[in-house]
């Protein structure tokens, strides 16, 4: 028979072995919370707030309407099959875990399984940096614009005598890590904050250049540049014989207002047909595409936004600026919303464009906040061009193909006004 003692040991034992497997059952619970909150991210059937952000006037969409899913089995669910693993584990083990890195390590298995390639988790200090307002009226930062391709931040332009330029960095080089993190890939929208800093400062950047645009590995290079204020113009312009020139480095929240006054400029110092150079520009603004195009096109469909509630679309207002003829000019590193542009005005017969297929960037992504902390980033809509042509992972293929190295200075802008000068004469 056991001794008083030993009875009480044998109590103290097992009231230990209590509140561990409570510890252990809490965790897995608040895992099996996260999971389901991830889950719930996808599962959100109106998709209006996000269409209002790019744009569109909710109560006159048009949108084409998709069937609800089949009901899913408990064996589809990732939030019960964690329920039955924390079942086994709540009755029998005994060891815990770090439930903050149990959770990074939860989604960097979820997301190298999806098929969103955008798809990733941002714990809280991550998310804090990501939604950092660094708009400060200028550009302070290193000298060069990017484009997010494959969640990675590409460089697609290079300022003239930047130190990005005087340090090697060229067109097509991919953001590796900043100031020695490099933890995970860095989006457009991380690179621009980790970059924004005040003139004077000094940023240390790891490259990949890679030997094309979908390779995951190439020469790494470190460099430490030194931030600057640039004051690069946005929209330049200027007139070439009887063609009026713009070119539009990226889609900002002034940039309609801006190709607007050019084309009054041009059409005053007698333009009679017009280039709109969209070459490396990586996007930006969706409503600013369409209110680009829409100083060219006095009808038709302009985007096409394919999302979970289905195909929503953005017509032209007919408010036009000119009728005259215009050509587009783009290449490889034509991303985002300006091939929405380029495919608009292609589409609708309004331009020839002339250069090298566009990124093929036609996707949108959203940061959905969670209620434990962080962030989900992943992709919740897809560009198509008027006609539904797909934009991602496909570009816009141009009428006229020309590459930058087929000769002589600048031979795709060479082609676009001789093709627009010959518009303007037919």
């Amino acid at each position: 028979m056991a001794k008083h003692g030993d009875t009480k040991k044998l109590a103290a034992v097992a009231a230990r072995e209590h509140r561990h497997n409570k510890r252990i059952l809490k965790l897995l619970s608040l895992i099996v919370a996260v999971a389901v909150a991830f889950v719930a991210g996808f599962a959100v059937r109106s998709q209006d707030q996000f269409l209002a952000t790019l744009g569109f006037d909710i109560p006159g969409v048009q949108k084409t309407a998709q069937t609800a899913d089949a009901k899913k089995t408990p064996y589809d669910s990732i939030s019960a099959r964690l329920s039955e693993v924390e079942d086994v584990l709540a009755k029998s083990d005994l060891d815990g875990y770090d439930l903050d890195e149990a959770t990074k390590e939860v989604f960097k298995a979820f997301s190298g399984t999806s098929n969103d390639k955008y798809l990733e988790y941002l714990d809280p200090a991550r998310y804090n940096s990501y939604v950092k307002d660094s708009s400060n009226g200028s550009y302070t930062g290193i000298g060069a614009l990017f484009s997010d391709y494959n969640g990675r931040a590409v460089v697609s332009d290079v300022f003239s005598g930047s130190a990005a330029q005087a340090a090697g960095v060229q067109q097509g080089d991919v953001v590796v890590g900043i100031d020695g993190d490099t933890s995970h890939d860095w989006s457009v929208t991380e690179t621009l904050n980790a970059t924004s800093r005040d003139a004077g400062d000094t940023v240390v950047i790891t490259w990949m250049r890679p030997s094309s645009a979908d390779a995951d590995k190439g020469e790494q290079f470190t460099t430490a540049l030194t931030c600057s204020v640039y004051d690069e113009q946005n929209v330049t312009s200027a007139l070439d014989g009887t063609v009026g020139y713009i070119k539009v480095r990226q889609l900002t929240q002034s940039t309609a207002d801006l190709v607007s006054s050019a084309l009054t400029d041009l059409g005053a110092q007698g333009a009679t047909s017009y280039v709109l150079d969209l070459r490396d520009n990586p996007g930006g603004y969706l409503t600013q595409a369409v209110d680009v195009a829409n100083l060219f096109l006095k009808t038709g469909v302009v985007v096409e936004v394919q999302t979970s509630s289905g195909t929503s679309t953005k017509s032209a207002s007919g408010k036009t600026v000119t009728d005259a003829p215009l050509v587009v000019l783009v290449n490889g590193y034509t991303s985002g919303a300006s091939e929405v542009l380029a495919a608009a005005l292609q589409d609708n017969q309004r331009a020839s464009v002339v250069g090298e297929t566009t990124m093929g960037k036609g996707s949108v992504q959203v940061v959905h906040e969670l209620s434990f902390g962080g962030a989900i980033r992943y992709t919740a809509g897809y560009y198509k061009s008027p006609l539904g042509h797909d934009i991602d992972g496909v570009g816009v293929i141009p009428d006229v193909s020309i590459s930058a190295s087929e000769g002589g200075t600048d031979p795709q802008l060479v082609l676009a006004v001789e093709t627009a000068l010959g518009a303007a004469m037919q």
